[in-house]
């Protein structure tokens, strides 16, 4: 991979609070054009990456570029070509969706703000809508505002922060729509989620946990790299299994899926033992399965180690 083809390439990002890294020489490089899936738990640093690359945050270590910018000599100039979507809305609920799209028009300073305004409505949808005061849209449309915000300045990088939570699952689909659609235009794209069939639509996938990477990739990539064995068992009652399974050693993963549970460990000596003293219960019917991209970072989340939790066993 050249390098003139990263439009995100950096090593060693670190950033500390009151001495705890919640981001710990973390690497990352996304090609142009693609889209890169960012996962991990809640408080695992996603947030933190996104805007050290946007230059909202200075990093206390590391190096590399933003669209081939030094991160932390042009931090400027990274903010005027990157379009970031924060968690929480952040237009003005008693502006009418075009004046919010104007407003951001003034920031970035568009020589030709009304023209940039109409093409971005129309762009997203949002023609009809434009009068209509932004707090009185629901979830998914406050989310395409959001994104026409990210798009007014002709942006070549996006940073995605849980951008559909909340939202409902055609709303889900329409966005992921557009974001396929601007990928194709060349535009890059870093979105952290924690669905599973959003991370499946990404062209590679990141996932980080209390601030280190973990696994990078294809979803069929790591899937193959985390090399788990799993077994699957259908039946009644199976919620009450999931606490002896948890607590058997060796077992990484047990999640419930509709009426099944998906049992995964990497030694498949210790899952047979795990799974051995239930295999004879009435009604239950064990199977052999494959890993699904859920089973691996569940056992990924299990076996990595929680900085926040070893500073405060330290202080105790």
């Amino acid at each position: 991979m050249n390098d003139t083809e990263l439009a995100i390439d950096v090593r060693g990002l670190t950033k500390r609070y009151g001495g705890r890294a919640v981001v710990d020489d973390l690497s990352l490089q996304v090609r142009s054009g693609r889209i890169c899936g960012f996962l991990g738990p809640n408080g695992s640093g996603k947030t933190t990456t996104i805007r050290m690359l946007c230059g909202l945050l200075t990093p206390d270590a590391g190096e590399g570029s933003c669209l081939g910018l030094p991160l932390t000599t042009h931090a400027a100039e990274i903010r005027r070509q990157v379009g970031y979507m924060t968690q929480k809305f952040g237009l003005y609920d008693d502006l009418s969706l075009r004046e919010n799209l104007e407003f951001i028009g003034r920031l970035y300073q568009l020589p030709d703000r009304r023209g940039a305004v109409d093409r971005t409505l129309a762009q997203l949808g949002l023609v009809e809508r434009q009068t209509q005061l932004a707090g009185s849209l629901s979830g998914g449309w406050k989310q395409r505002l959001a994104l026409a915000a990210c798009l007014m300045h002709a942006p070549r990088l996006l940073l995605l922060d849980e951008p559909t939570a909340g939202v409902d699952p055609k709303a889900r689909r329409d966005f992921w729509d557009q974001i396929h659609a601007l990928a194709a235009q060349g535009i890059t794209v870093l979105v952290s989620t924690h669905y599973m069939d959003e991370a499946e639509r990404c062209h590679e996938l990141v996932y980080i946990a209390y601030g280190k990477l973990l696994a990078r990739g294809t979803a069929s990539e790591i899937i193959d790299g985390a090399g788990l064995k799993v077994w699957a068992v259908h039946g009644p009652d199976v919620a009450a299994l999931v606490e002896p399974l948890k607590a058997a050693p060796g077992v990484l993963s047990v999640a419930a899926f509709g009426n099944a549970l998906h049992v995964a460990a990497q030694d498949e000596a210790q899952l047979d033992a795990a799974i051995a003293p239930l295999r004879d219960r009435p009604g239950l019917v064990w199977t052999r399965s494959e890993a699904n991209l859920e089973d691996v970072f569940i056992s990924l989340i299990a076996e990595a180690q929680d900085n926040f939790a070893e500073k405060t066993k330290a202080a105790a």
